[in-house]
């Protein structure tokens, strides 16, 4: 009898954590869920906690504690409450795997803490490797932990790697499908309502992650967040338009040839082989049938009229500090749109000014990332006015 592989989940309240939830819940002989946690959403997890019944959760906003823990009061649950509370529950001995799916920057000091606790990670919060890829590369490669990527393009890079590790590559492309606006002009994306931006083609994710996609700047934090997880120069990560989201991704060996990931858009999928891996287990998923798709496209991403993927690619160049002060701008950025105070096309402006005016560091330790953290959002806010 194999012994159950025990898993915490940073964030199960999300659209990343829900459906972890139900990969978890079909294999229920091969993984034992020790931790949940949420931000803000005490009634969902609650739910969850009846329903799974993990050794512990974390409610991050210490104001929901006391409502979470009169509710599970009867159950054999351990209740713990905020941010501390996140980077200690992922150091249980019998915690595996950690699931990191909170939303943004949030994610970095656990992330860190499962590091230093010797976890393997799931890793489904990009910004962690854009905030502070070299830190967090850098301390994986010391502690020997695995970082299997969540995120379907990285998924989709890493699928087409196993059994090609040792082979150097040349180039990966990561597809984007384009957003609800693909095509659209600078003059026609003035007047881009929140609710308009919220409706995604292909995928169904959080706000947050849903906004990034529709300016170009979620694939703007993947092109950064791949150049970490795959050891690439910039110049070797290329975006191409695929609005069918059925190529996830592809990768270009030294000798030229192409291997692709294909299949139906589904997060289900990637989140099961990251906690699978080196498995595949059997799913009743959806197929994929070539014959519903009689033509999968291609185009180049239009990088001017949407400069978040610009941007993206020039703080990568940068290094440093440079991408931590661009995801805390565009954090700040994300909830001013969303709340109305400024417009589509103010995301981009307000990322550059913020990246052009945040202090630079080089090479920054932990401190100095909070710190250029903290001063790009002071200087993204006050520009949101």
């Amino acid at each position: 009898m194999h012994q159950k592989k025990g898993v915490a989940i940073l964030g199960s309240t999300g659209s990343i954590g829900t459906q972890a939830l139900e990969v978890i819940a079909a294999y229920p002989d091969y993984f034992d869920l020790q931790v949940i946690t949420a931000q803000s959403n005490a009634e969902l997890l609650i739910q969850q906690a009846l329903q799974f019944q993990p050794n512990a959760v974390v409610i991050a906003d210490e104001r929901h504690y006391e409502t979470v823990k009169n509710a599970l009061f009867s159950e054999d649950i351990h209740v713990y409450a905020g941010a501390d509370a996140l980077c200690q529950v992922v150091e249980f001995s019998d915690v595996h795997v950690v699931l990191t799916a909170l939303v943004g920057y949030a994610g970095l000091k656990p992330t860190l803490a499962a590091i230093a606790a010797g976890k393997d990670l799931a890793l489904a919060n990009k910004e962690t490797l854009v905030v502070a890829g070299e830190l967090v590369t850098q301390r994986a490669k010391e502690k020997g932990i695995n970082i299997y990527p969540v995120d379907s393009e990285h998924s989709a890079i890493f699928q087409c790697l196993v059994g090609e590790f040792h082979n150097p590559l040349e180039k990966i492309y990561l597809t984007a499908s384009g957003g609800p606006f693909r095509g659209w002009t600078t003059e026609q994306l003035k007047t881009v309502t929140p609710a308009q931006a919220l409706k995604h083609p292909n995928w169904t994710m959080g706000a947050k992650i849903t906004i990034d996609s529709a300016s170009l700047m979620n694939k703007g934090l993947e092109v950064i967040e791949a150049k970490w997880l795959f050891n690439l120069k910039p110049e070797q990560i290329d975006v191409i338009v695929h609005p069918q989201s059925i190529v996830h991704s592809l990768v270009q060996f030294v000798d030229g040839s192409m291997k692709a990931q294909m299949g139906l858009p589904d997060m289900k999928l990637p989140i099961q082989f990251a906690l699978t891996y080196p498995d595949r287990f059997p799913t009743t998923f959806p197929r994929f049938n070539f014959l519903d798709y009689p033509s999968l496209t291609f185009e180049p991403a239009d990088r001017k009229t949407f400069g978040n993927l610009d941007l993206a690619y020039q703080a990568m160049e940068f290094g440093g500090t440079k991408a931590c002060a661009l995801n805390a701008s565009n954090e700040v950025a994300v909830e001013a749109f969303l709340t109305e105070k400024i417009g589509f096309l103010d995301l981009a402006r307000i990322n550059a000014t913020t990246m052009e005016k945040t202090g630079f560091i080089a090479k920054p330790s932990y401190e100095d990332y909070v710190a250029v953290d903290a001063e790009a959002r002071r200087i993204a806010a006050s520009l949101c006015q």
